[in-house]
């Protein structure tokens, strides 16, 4: 599993302008089975990226796809997580990546 940091960066300023490629993104993430949750980071920092796949470099040319880092309005960090206790409704994050 992967947490993926999505925090603004220079071209902030251009995130109304690229927000409805970005939102696209984000619903073929969830069509794809990859996003399992996204978020804001608040107060108005950027957004957080709950992810599975199989490994970084698969989720890095994803995320490189994303409007936003595309345009530099936000700079991606991808932190793996090795998954060892989870409430029942979320077993299906153990194991993964």
């Amino acid at each position: 599993m992967f947490i993926v940091f999505l925090k603004f960066s220079y071209n902030k300023a251009a995130v109304t302008e690229h927000m409805s490629a970005h939102n696209d993104w984000i619903a073929q993430g969830f069509a794809d089975g990859v996003f399992q949750c996204v978020g804001s980071i608040t107060p108005a920092a950027g957004g957080m990226i709950l992810a599975l796949e199989d490994d970084l470099e698969t989720l890095q040319a994803r995320i490189n796809q994303d409007p936003f880092v595309i345009h530099n309005v936000v700079h991606a960090e991808i932190t793996q997580i090795d998954v060892k206790k989870t409430t029942p409704a979320l077993d299906h994050l153990k194991g993964a990546a």
